[in-house]
């Protein structure tokens, strides 16, 4: 029997995940991917199976964690955003070394336009630069369906299974059909080959051989996947390659029915075969695809000269931002301009009703009250730098604050105020909030505490996982106690609750830890005015029963 449900595309997968047997999911939050675990937290099989779900310290420890959970033979999902699978690049790259033994999926969700992210990498590159399958769904229904597929592929083939979504796929809702009967999870088993695990250079050596003698069996199943297909079409004066959501795009751009042959790809590797049969049958092939020109990389290769590719490489298709249906149109009508009913549009013209509004802090948001003293303090001084992270906190480089000077990676702010202290730099400060602090600021706080750099550190603390929407914050509670046990001078570490009747004390603290020469750590606290919001709501409601 099936269900009909309205979900996400992040929860589709999520729940195609669940009802694939799943027993462990881990993640750390970042749109758009954060829906998928919020909803295996909130499904009710999580709570009747005792299902594994946990928002892990960083995305590397949630990949090694999945690994753990595939070693003893259980199916596991790990579930992060493009820019996380670099900090995860360490053990997934090693994983396909290592294999899977329990279906593993690794979920990236890429970010084209970079709604919420600091660029816009292409997640395929990884996968392929690691040997390891990819799917991509093309909608919710196939984001469901993908998870428990993805599952058997990652089992049969004993590696890890990417499945890369994006954010119009991760944040759209659409009805998708689901199974009443979940599946069993595995049972506790482990390896057959439980020595590839142990990434020796002997054994790596052997393990490699195998690994790319796989990925060209995996490249052969992917023509005969049900994901993949060749569609025909009664004009093959050219041929189109879509990818993913892509494909959404070219029906919704043609009603339904594209009057040229039509290679539809989610399953990579490349399927070999369909597009061969394209390229024999077409004049001239357009690419279609949702991020960065992969597809069109590897179909052209250097020395292709034959002029019979067309896509982002060559100018049809927009290069940076999102693909669009009109995006679509106007690629269509570029290489085929007597199609009449693809007259190109201005694709980005803006939209008369919906008025653009630039995010800012929340009011009642105790970052405000830390850059309000911030910026008085650093006015005394001749030539201050503050060094910014990735949280709600980056919006203090927006008016009116214009508080912060660099933003590049998670944990970046210490080590950047580090480095630039090294050089000379005085006041370096770096600010950092709370979650990311447990992220990747722990380790960059060791190196400052082992030369006692000259710089403030302030750990902006709310009490939860704000930008992502108020998920827990793994050092909540234990910021001191770490501080501490990485040997910061008890006598140069202060807290103190960022409240506008505290401003002056802020200051006053701010202002003692620019001027002493060796590290300090001042950690400002207030929780998140959201979070505050919904626990007080909470209250209310368990009083009243």
């Amino acid at each position: 029997m099936k269900t009909k449900r309205l979900l996400l595309g992040d929860e589709a997968l999520a729940l195609g995940a669940l009802n694939g047997g799943l027993s462990g999911a881990y993640a750390y939050p970042g749109t758009p991917s954060t829906e998928i675990l919020e909803y295996i937290q909130s499904a009710p099989l999580t709570k009747e199976r005792s299902i594994h779900s946990h928002w892990s310290s960083n995305e590397k420890t949630a990949v090694e964690e999945a690994l753990g959970m595939s070693f003893c033979g259980k199916r596991a999902i790990v579930s992060m955003k493009h820019v996380g699978l670099n900090v995860a690049a360490d053990p997934f790259v090693n994983s396909g070394m290592t294999g899977a033994n329990g279906g593993l999926l690794v979920v990236a969700a890429d970010d084209p336009s970079m709604h919420s992210s600091q660029n816009e990498q292409d997640s395929r590159f990884y996968a392929d630069f690691a040997m390891i399958p990819v799917l991509e769904p093309s909608d919710q229904q196939e984001a469901y369906d993908m998870a428990r597929y993805g599952f058997e592929l990652s089992e049969r083939h004993s590696i890890p299974v990417m499945v890369r979504l994006v954010t119009r796929l991760s944040h759209s809702r659409a009805v998708v059909e689901t199974d009443d009967v979940p599946l069993p999870e595995n049972t506790l088993h482990y390896p057959a080959q439980p020595r590839q695990w142990v990434l020796m250079p002997a054994i790596s050596r052997e393990r490699n051989k195998r690994l790319v003698a796989d990925y060209e069996k995996l490249g052969e199943e992917s023509s005969e996947s049900p994901f993949n297909r060749y569609v025909d079409g009664e004009d093959h004066s050219m041929g189109i390659v879509a990818s993913g959501l892509a494909w959404n795009y070219l029906m919704e751009a043609c009603g339904g029915k594209c009057r040229f042959p039509v290679v539809k790809i989610s399953q990579y590797p490349l399927p070999k075969k369909l597009i061969n049969r394209l390229f024999d049958e077409c004049e001239t092939v357009l690419v279609l695809e949702e991020g960065q020109p992969f597809i069109e990389k590897q179909l052209r290769g250097v020395l292709d000269r034959t002029g019979r590719i067309f896509g982002k490489l060559s100018g049809q298709v927009v290069r940076t931002g999102e693909l669009t249906p009109d995006e679509v149109r106007l690629a269509l009508h570029k290489v085929k301009s007597d199609i009449a009913e693809t007259t190109p549009v201005d694709p980005k013209a803006p939209s008369q009703i919906v008025k653009p509004r630039p995010p800012a802090l929340c009011q009642g948001c105790g970052h405000r009250d830390v850059y309000h003293a911030l910026n008085d303090v650093l006015a005394e001084y001749e030539n201050p730098r503050v060094f910014g992270d990735i949280g709600c906190y980056t919006l203090g480089f927006l008016s009116p604050f214009n508080a912060i000077d660099t933003c590049v990676d998670m944990g970046a702010s210490i080590t950047m105020a580090k480095g630039a202290a090294d050089a000379g730099q005085h006041p370096a400060v770096a600010i950092i909030g709370d979650s990311t602090f447990t992220h990747s600021g722990m380790t960059g706080l060791l190196d400052a505490v082992n030369e006692n750099s000259n710089i403030l550190v302030i750990i902006s603390d709310n009490l939860t996982t704000g930008m992502t929407g108020g998920q827990d914050s793994q050092g909540t509670g234990k910021l001191e106690a770490i501080c501490e046990g990485l040997g910061v001078d008890p006598a140069h570490l202060h807290t103190i609750d960022s409240l506008p009747k505290n401003h002056d004390e802020m200051m006053r603290i701010f202002r003692e830890g620019i001027n002493y020469p060796g590290l300090s750590v001042v950690i400002s606290r207030r929780e998140c005015i959201q979070t505050a919001r919904r626990h007080a709501s909470a209250k209310a409601k368990a009083a009243q029963k």
